[in-house]
């Protein structure tokens, strides 16, 4: 009895773990199996795109703020997107995010609204509801989903991954330990400004900073990994200025890295810039609504890195925290 029971437990234990990474089939083309549906977590609770795009009345059908279940912004509601959030807390705020706040972004007010002004869509948007101190979005748990749902690879433990900026279990209102965003965030403070231009980078009429690069250092991380957040055409792009010249002044927003759309996957296309590491097209592992392969439970070799670590690479490249590329270590290559 005694060693069924133990027989039982091991089980048990067994099964746990393997339940807790779930396995992915990367699809050449075709598609890869997933356990969930694409939007995943901003299915809302099975409200789907009704969630975020109100399609009839903005963000006073959608229930307001869900702090006050008021909607401030009345002028503006919904005539961007069909937007079913609460924007109106937002307007005119400024948030400091990075170490010490040095990065200092202040939000558009209601009377500088504009249908496309990215500066709205790539972080008012999104603060609408990510934002837990003043713009309560409603539905939000501050867990994140995957981890809920028991969809997070092993490497992943105990406490809940926040998903509330500004209210993420330190002092409220706290922007200094998230990425920084916003017209300060440039590409000339990250001083990879001369690997971009500006242009449409196959976006339509819109301006943006377009990857532009000989370096073959970059090229050969390229080759490794791809630089998808850095290539406009999906959700992710780098705003430039209106008017500017030079791609010193573009900065970055939320949906530079992350998409809304697709929480579990990232597909590449079989075009020069949508390929990764070379292949044709695919779809590879994501999470966290990142817009590209990022799989921190990719378990590399000890020749890979994981596709996690070159996500953030495809800016951070140079330096004592860069790439192998830039530190002259080749033949590293990345587990997806």
């Amino acid at each position: 009895m005694k060693k069924l029971m133990l027989v039982l437990l091991c089980l048990a234990i067994f099964t746990a773990l393997a339940s807790a990474q779930v396995s992915y089939t990367r699809g050449t083309g075709i598609g890869a199996n997933s356990p969930v549906d694409k939007l995943g977590a901003h299915n809302n609770g099975g409200r789907g795109c009704a969630g975020c795009h109100a399609p009839h009345s903005g963000a006073a059908g959608a229930g307001g703020n869900a702090g006050t279940s008021t909607t401030t912004d009345t002028a503006n509601a919904g005539n961007d997107a069909l937007w079913g959030q609460d924007l109106g807390p937002l307007y005119g705020l400024t948030i400091k995010t990075g170490d010490n706040g040095q990065y200092s972004e202040t939000l558009p007010t209601s009377t500088q609204f504009g249908v496309g002004n990215e500066e709205i869509r790539g972080i008012m948007m999104c603060l609408s509801c990510h934002d837990g101190n003043i713009a309560k979005g409603a539905m939000m748990q501050n867990k994140s989903y995957e981890q809920a749902q028991n969809l997070l690879p092993a490497v992943y433990g105990g406490k809940a991954i926040p998903t509330l900026l500004a209210n993420d279990g330190t002092a409220a209102g706290n922007y200094n330990n998230d990425h920084p965003v916003g017209q300060q965030a440039t590409l000339g403070a990250l001083g990879i400004a001369t690997r971009f231009t500006v242009g449409t980078c196959g976006s339509g009429a819109t301006a943006y900073a377009c990857l532009s690069t000989t370096d073959a250092q970059y090229l050969e991380f390229m080759s490794n990994y791809a630089a998808p957040a850095l290539i406009p055409g999906r959700a992710s792009f780098i705003v430039i200025p209106e008017g500017a010249t030079s791609a010193t002044g573009a900065y970055v927003v939320c949906t530079t890295c992350h998409t809304p759309h697709t929480m579990y996957t990232f597909s590449a296309s079989n075009t020069a810039g949508g390929k990764v590491a070379g292949l044709t097209s695919g779809v590879f592992p994501s999470y966290f609504f990142i817009n590209a392969p990022y799989n921190p439970g990719s378990n590399p070799a000890a020749n890979q890195a994981s596709s996690a670590t070159q996500f953030c690479r495809q800016c951070h490249f140079s330096g004592a925290g860069g790439s192998n590329e830039a530190s002259n270590i080749h033949g590293v290559t990345t587990a997806f």
